[in-house]
């Protein structure tokens, strides 16, 4: 396998695990960049640049990351706190108001970033063409009752996270989440991140469909008296209902899903786009000024949610709209954030080392979590790093 691109004295490790996945693990076409205290260490990608396809990966493909969109997302969120716009422990009612029917009024704005808002699935599941609408999701989570007391317990909100989200920033700001994060952050920073794809940008984008690989051997493990495969496969249960919250589920290769913005899924990114990301979140980067101050840094990654989790059926860890270090979603320390893609990609920041890492692929695998070929790369740069 040909690997293209740049890596830093004492990151070859990457690129070799990076060889690995396309060896072993069924890797079609990815990229992965690291970068460590605002500079990029690891700038590497190989492959084809759609999974069915035979053109080859080049500099600046960009795919589509699934949830790895909603760490971008909730940067949104926690910028508009930091700045004086939206308080987190104010009821989303406040903002909008037809959000309080049916139970709702005591949800909180961080309710619907650590995932505790109690609405993880629809009664009624949208279609494609309304999810699409910027405006259908919203009113189906507005109408809708809560699976279990708000505050009380939480869930993945897999789906219904982006119009939460989504909503609450267009009352805030007067935009859409996609439209304030290309005017706020990544259009001014030059990152390879979209959520909803400009025309100009289409033939950056490459194909993404399913792989198959050797079953994963960390990652989801499943809780006593019931597995993760049998939450999945019940009709009735909040596993199956909140992932089937659009049904079917959009084409991801459809220019109309990937122009569309869905704050949750369908974010389109480089790996240097990503990894950029996550480290100007943290710090200063080459012409940019750091994104957080310290003090949301901590919000960012201070334990929120943690225990069994009513949607994944394992024990989960959320702080404010990003996932933390732990079983079900290793990162590189105890003190790192972020967010991974079902299947596949993964952004995230470890303030203390100073590595902010992004991993895309076109290949997606049965993996909800831990795909073991980031997750192989992750231990890479933990290799790298002495730890």
């Amino acid at each position: 396998m040909d690997v293209h691109g740049t890596v830093a004295e004492g990151f070859e490790a990457v690129r070799d695990a990076l060889v690995r996945n396309f060896a072993t693990l069924g890797e079609r076409g990815a990229a992965v960049a690291v970068y460590r205290d605002g500079q990029r260490v690891v700038d590497l990608w190989a492959g084809t640049k759609d999974v069915d396809g035979t053109a080859p990966w080049e500099r600046g493909t960009a795919q589509v990351v699934r949830s790895a969109t909603k760490g971008v997302a909730a940067a949104v969120l926690l910028l508009l706190h930091q700045r004086g716009q939206l308080d987190l422990d104010a009821p989303v009612g406040h903002y909008w108001p037809e959000f309080k029917a049916r139970g709702k009024e005591r949800v909180l704005v961080r309710h619907v970033l650590n995932h505790r808002a109690g609405l993880p699935v629809l009664d009624r599941p949208l279609t494609p063409e309304q999810a699409l609408d910027p405006l259908r999701g919203p009113e189906a989570v507005a109408a809708q009752a809560p699976a279990w007391e708000p505050g009380t317990d939480h869930g993945y909100h897999a789906l219904t996270y982006g119009w939460l989200l989504d909503e609450l920033v267009r009352r805030v700001t007067g935009q859409g989440t996609g439209a304030w994060l290309a005017a706020q952050i990544t259009g001014p920073l030059g990152l390879d991140l979209w959520l909803g794809l400009p025309d100009a940008e289409t033939g950056r984008v490459g194909r993404v469909g399913r792989v198959e690989g050797p079953e994963p051997t960390g990652g989801l493990r499943t809780r006593p008296k019931r597995s993760v495969t049998e939450a999945y496969e019940d009709p009735a249960s909040l596993t199956r209902r909140a992932f089937a919250a659009i049904t079917p589920f959009p084409d991801q290769n459809d220019p109309a899903y990937r122009k569309a913005a869905l704050p949750a899924t369908n974010a389109i990114a480089t790996a240097d786009g990503l990894a950029r990301f996550y480290a100007t979140l943290i710090g200063d980067t080459a012409g940019a000024a750091r994104l957080f101050t310290p003090e949301t840094v901590a919000r960012a990654r201070a334990e929120e949610s943690a225990g069994p989790d009513r949607v994944l059926v394992v024990g989960t860890r959320f702080g404010l709209g990003y996932m933390l270090h732990g079983s079900a979603s290793p990162f590189l320390t105890p003190g790192s954030f972020g967010h991974p893609g079902r299947g596949g990609a993964l952004g995230f920041a470890d303030p203390e080392t100073g590595i902010a890492f992004g991993y895309v692929t076109n290949g997606f695998r049965k993996t909800v979590t831990a795909d073991p070929r980031a997750q192989g790369l992750v231990r890479a740069v933990r290799g790298a790093l002495g730890l």
